[in-house]
């Protein structure tokens, strides 16, 4: 593309066409009338759906929960599936909101974004494209999603190795054909749990090489029935409701209980019933498990015991079992034969612990204890999680001060949503929010509406520019790690909410601990009460 000899006007700028994007374009445009161009680095929509596509991914919050709620027609005329929709099926709907809503003729594809820089002479942002081209606008949006930004791990050999080797994050569009082929994955968080009994079923030999030891749920996943999609569809207001007002955005409530307040013959039964129902539900038993550890260790020991009781080999169990935080501490996957896979002859399972990878060589990956040859190596690694698609942008605020300076000893925003020095600025699910800790089309509708919502009251009040106050900022920093604090998530050292699979990442809690329908109720009443903490210039 022949870069532009002048910039493109429009009201606001957002980047990512995915929940997030697509929804603000929506609110924009139709509610508030609004110029808006979307600037999307994929070739179709979808965010993270888009981009996602290894073998068995799918979605972790069950389907009647990953949805929009603001168009009631739009909830009663989709149907899903599934009980937790693979990643086919997600992108379906996606693309399915983009017609129905006439979204694509706003969104342009193909488009990554180098910078972002705030002009103090015209309040205005002006971005550039990889290609060269050029747009101004007084609002900039980031959508760019919470785990979009792959993160390939720095061992060395890499570049010798002279098989294939992907990232999760990052999967060939048309697919890897393992048959026949011997694959390395290495992580076991929650994509190489959902990766890793697919490729296991279409390998000759799969060898798992696992640094940290999890926990998973059986997701019990199935065909809804059509009883289930009937009760979603006239229970939808109460469904959305529950998602709004909990803790963590999905559709159900905490037990009002401790895990501490029963009996054991009682607490295990009722471990037994969530274990048999599967999924995310496994957490709401108990009130308590992540507030207190002796809470914590009745569900983590259950869970251990499942693992030794379905793992039939001795010493894979006891490395798949010898888990060292907390249950639920760390991102708590679901799973479909995740810990039945390690029970195929095909299937080896190297301890990183015990023996570390070495280097990658030409033909595979060399350990302390010796060299695993391999056709293929999956790098199930995970994400520079919800600042690292962010940082990746040259963004510039007043006086060209740059947000990856700013950001050097960890985030800093006001409720997730501005970041001090960079007016006219909102970022969707940023760190500060309750982002990766909640199920999160709740959270993007509650975000997208409140920035609307005061956009809305800038043009009615004829306010130019609106940004967080340092303190407001410097105090809501406070409120998170207070929150973090306040649980057993800030205990575990290595946990990407931390940063810390990230080498020279600062170590910093990135996502607001203290519920989602309390971190609702806090922007309510800042915007009702005039947003104090926010500086509102005309």
């Amino acid at each position: 593309m022949t870069p532009s000899a002048s910039p493109r006007a429009y009201d606001a700028i957002v980047i990512g066409a995915g929940f997030a994007g697509m929804y603000q374009l929506l609110r924009l445009r139709d509610t508030l009338g609004l110029s808006v161009r979307v600037l999307e680095a994929g070739s179709g929509v979808g965010g993270t759906w888009f981009w996602n596509r290894y073998p068995g991914a799918r979605c972790d919050s069950e389907s009647h929960s990953y949805m929009y709620y603001f168009s009631k027609e739009l909830v009663q005329e989709w149907e899903w599936t599934e009980r937790y929709p693979q990643q086919p099926e997600i992108l379906r709907y996606l693309n399915h909101v983009a017609d129905r809503f006439d979204l694509r003729r706003d969104i342009q594809l193909d488009t990554r974004i180098n910078e972002a820089h705030y002009h103090d002479t015209d309040d205005l942002w002006h971005v550039r494209t990889e290609s060269g081209e050029t747009f101004v606008a007084r609002w900039l949006i980031t959508a760019v999603g919470c785990l979009s930004a792959a993160n390939i791990p720095r061992i060395p050999g890499l570049e010798d190795f002279r098989g294939a080797w992907y990232h999760t994050g990052q999967w060939p569009h048309e697919g890897v054909d393992f048959a026949g082929k011997r694959v390395g994955v290495i992580g076991t968080g929650s994509t190489g749990i959902q990766a890793i009994p697919v490729i296991a079923e279409q390998a000759a030999h799969l060898t798992v090489f696992q640094r940290t030891a999890n926990y998973s749920i059986p997701a019990r996943n199935g065909p809804l029935t059509p009883e289930f999609k009937r009760y979603a569809k006239a229970r939808a207001d109460d469904i959305r409701y529950v998602m709004n007002t909990n803790a963590n955005g999905h559709p159900f409530r905490v037990a009002d209980r401790s895990a501490l307040s029963v009996g054991e013959d009682e607490r295990h039964a009722l471990y037994e019933a969530a274990w048999a129902k599967g999924g995310l539900e496994f957490r709401a038993v108990f009130r308590d498990l992540l507030q207190d550890r002796a809470a914590n260790d009745t569900a983590a020991e259950f869970i251990r015991a499942k693992i030794l009781e379905i793992v039939k080999d001795p010493g894979k169990a006891r490395i798949l079992s010898d888990i060292d935080h907390p249950f639920a501490s760390k991102r708590p996957p679901v799973d479909s034969g995740y810990f039945e896979t390690f029970n195929r002859d095909n299937v080896e399972l190297v301890n990183l612990r015990a023996t570390p990878i070495e280097r990658i060589t030409p033909t595979g990956i060399r350990t302390a204890a010796g060299e695993h040859e391999l056709d293929i190596i999956v790098f199930a690694t995970g994400f520079d999680a919800m600042t690292g698609s962010l940082l990746k942008m040259d963004i510039r605020g007043r006086g060209g001060r740059s947000l990856r300076e700013d950001w050097s000893a960890g985030p800093r925003t006001y409720l997730g949503l501005q970041v001090p020095g960079y007016p006219n600025l909102f970022t969707i699910t940023g760190p500060g929010s309750p982002s990766v800790l909640c199920n999160l089309p709740p959270q993007i509708e509650q975000h997208v509406d409140w920035i609307t919502a005061c956009i809305r009251h800038m043009h009615e009040q004829g306010i130019a520019r609106i940004e967080p106050t340092e303190e407001a900022a410097g105090r809501w920093q406070l409120e998170v790690e207070a929150a973090a604090k306040a649980t057993l998530l800030a205990d575990v050292k290595h946990s990407w909410y931390l940063g810390a699979n990230v080498p020279g990442k600062p170590r910093a809690f990135m996502p607001y601990a203290g519920g989602f329908g309390r971190y609702r109720d806090r922007c309510d009443e800042v915007a009702r009460t005039g947003y104090p903490g926010f500086r509102l210039e005309r």
